[in-house]
């Protein structure tokens, strides 16, 4: 995903000083390279590549495709759209297994984001996959009218969002009687001193890891194996990024900080754990829905 501009980042710092509840947030603050508009494409997309292939290892497909299961007990799915879809994601797989399992009309997926890289939407849709499109015009969250109908998915990216632009996307959603499943596949569960005290060993860690990883991503490219093994770029923006994104992630208590002014007795909200068919936890889960509003 790449930031909703300086303006939200104005209202942010106006908000943070007028409502002393956000100092309550555990999330902090900090950059991501990816969030940063001069980040070259071929930088972003070879981190977020690397998202992919991590995705395709924690089987966050098979997680999410639980979920949503479990979301069309209670409100007709025809449509998924996935919100800051970046390089496509995990949600490519959610859906051929949703489709795979489901026995009546399948399932489409628009892939979404605000600042679409037409080569990323070019790349996508040309596989011509089955019930698949990349959007190639922007949407933003923060507006969900505007986007295709459907259950909104945002998958590991709502942590970029500041609390004034968090509010906004979930008030949208609820304003718009849109349902919503938001997952991120960390928890924000590390005391922040020791975060800081094992950082540099972390970031040693996760470049190491990117050395190892980037062989299996696919499509593999020159431009991958240039920037990670011969100008080692892709490996730092990676390695800071999936730390800082850490701490970036809302709590389940932030989240509750962040639903306390989004409140209607007709849109149902609720903040859990996602666990795998093993029972073994992988990451949490927002899902918002209208109630008795079936969604088209």
């Amino acid at each position: 995903m790449t930031p909703y501009g300086l303006v939200d980042r104005m209202i942010f710092t106006q908000s943070y000083k007028k409502h002393k509840k956000e100092r309550t947030l555990k999330r902090l603050e900090l950059f991501e390279f990816e969030d940063l508009h001069w980040l070259p494409n071929t930088i972003r997309s070879g981190a977020t590549n690397l998202l992919a292939l991590l995705h395709k290892l924690f089987g966050t497909a098979d997680v999410l495709a639980k979920i949503v299961r479990d979301i069309q007990d209670k409100i007709d799915i025809t449509r998924i759209t996935d919100l800051g879809s970046g390089s496509g994601g995990p949600m490519i797989d959610v859906i051929n297994q949703l489709n795979k399992d489901n026995s009546s009309e399948p399932i489409q997926l628009v892939l979404t984001d605000l600042f679409p890289n037409q080569d990323v939407v070019q790349e996508i849709n040309n596989r011509k996959l089955r019930h698949i499109q990349y959007h190639h015009l922007p949407v933003d969250a923060t507006n969900i009218s505007t986007a295709p109908k459907g259950l909104k998915t945002m998958i590991a990216s709502f942590h970029h969002m500041n609390p004034v632009t968090a509010r906004k996307i979930l008030q949208s959603a609820q304003d718009n009687r849109e349902p919503i499943l938001i997952y991120e596949i960390a928890k924000n569960t590390i005391p922040v001193v020791i975060w800081w005290l094992l950082l540099p060993i972390s970031l040693v860690i996760l470049i190491l890891m990117v050395l190892v990883m980037t062989p299996f991503v696919r499509p593999l490219k020159w431009s991958q194996l240039f920037f990670t093994y011969i100008l080692p770029i892709i490996p730092i923006v990676y390695a800071w990024d999936g730390q800082a994104s850490l701490m970036r992630t809302y709590t389940f208590e932030d989240f509750r900080s962040l639903l306390r002014d989004v409140n209607d007795s007709n849109y149902q909200w609720s903040v859990e754990d996602a666990k795998k068919s093993n029972g073994k936890k992988a990451g949490y889960y927002v899902v918002g829905y209208p109630i008795n509003i079936v969604s088209r």
